[in-house]
């Protein structure tokens, strides 16, 4: 499927903010069956076409009947199965392919939402991707050096469209790692937004929402490489041959964030 990513405009609708800066959704039920086709189809992306990933999809809904129960087999099936790697970030399109991610049962949080997006989309659940931009306080060393800060920009979730309305999920962080850092996972029910830790297990504060970036259709990449390119100059590197860093289209294969956190959670 040729990648018409690009040609996707935010397709934001109004969104307003109260003083602390939690969106207010507006005319959410207004959504029209025309309306939630473009949310339906595979892209070059959310290829759902492939048959590894409609076999995902397929065998971790076999046995449920409703949008809802569909939706939230979908959100733990992509939040457990599939490892949360932040080194997996890379300049490489293919990279974040619902069926690359798949395949290596691996991702970043915005490839893992796109996976989700997809599979949901096999099932005849309209999806869309949602980012904004969080502060973490929560990370390894070698991945806050790369980073140079503590604000993640793009941080991925999924809007799914189900008993006429719009839900956020967000199944970045697997259970196992949450584990390792004393987070508490973040759950689904498909009723209520899933959306930031915003506290570890012994409650101390772990992540903070800083600005909405919209919702789209498909995965804007150019859009989101290039300002964290900008953002994170020491994570991607300078793009040569000999680089390990992200920009190669290597990605840091060498780094293993789960076992980082497990040794410095210890140390802790």
């Amino acid at each position: 499927m040729t990648d018409n990513s690009d040609n996707y405009i935010n397709d934001n609708s109004n969104q307003n903010y109260n003083k602390n800066k939690s969106i207010i959704k507006e005319d959410d039920l207004k959504t029209t069956k025309e309306e939630l086709k473009i949310y339906l189809q595979p892209t070059y992306f959310m290829d759902y076409d492939i048959p590894e990933v409609a076999q995902f999809a397929r065998i971790r809904c076999s046995s449920r009947d409703s949008d809802k129960q569909k939706a939230i087999a979908l959100y733990y099936a992509v939040r457990d199965e599939i490892r949360y790697d932040p080194y997996d970030f890379k300049n490489d399109r293919v990279n974040f392919k619902a069926s690359s991610t798949l395949k290596k049962m691996s991702g970043y949080c915005v490839a893992k939402a796109v996976l989700l997006a997809a599979v949901a989309r096999f099932e005849g659940i309209p999806a869309r991707l949602g980012f904004a931009d969080v502060k973490n306080h929560i990370s390894t060393s070698r991945l806050r050096t790369l980073m140079q800060t503590d604000v993640f920009m793009y941080h991925g979730y999924v809007e799914l469209f189900f008993n006429n309305k719009w839900v956020k999920a967000t199944p970045a962080f697997n259970l196992t790692l949450c584990t390792h850092f004393n987070i508490k996972p973040l759950e689904f029910d498909g009723v209520n937004d899933s959306l930031f830790h915003q506290f570890d297990t012994k409650g101390n504060r772990h992540m903070e929402y800083l600005a909405d970036r919209g919702h789209f259709a498909d995965l804007p990449f150019d859009q989101i490489l290039g300002e964290c390119i900008k953002v994170y100059p020491e994570f991607f590197g300078d793009g040569s041959e000999d680089s390990d860093v992200s920009l190669s289209g290597k990605g840091l294969s060498g780094y293993d964030f789960h076992k980082e956190a497990l040794e410095e959670n210890k140390l802790g």
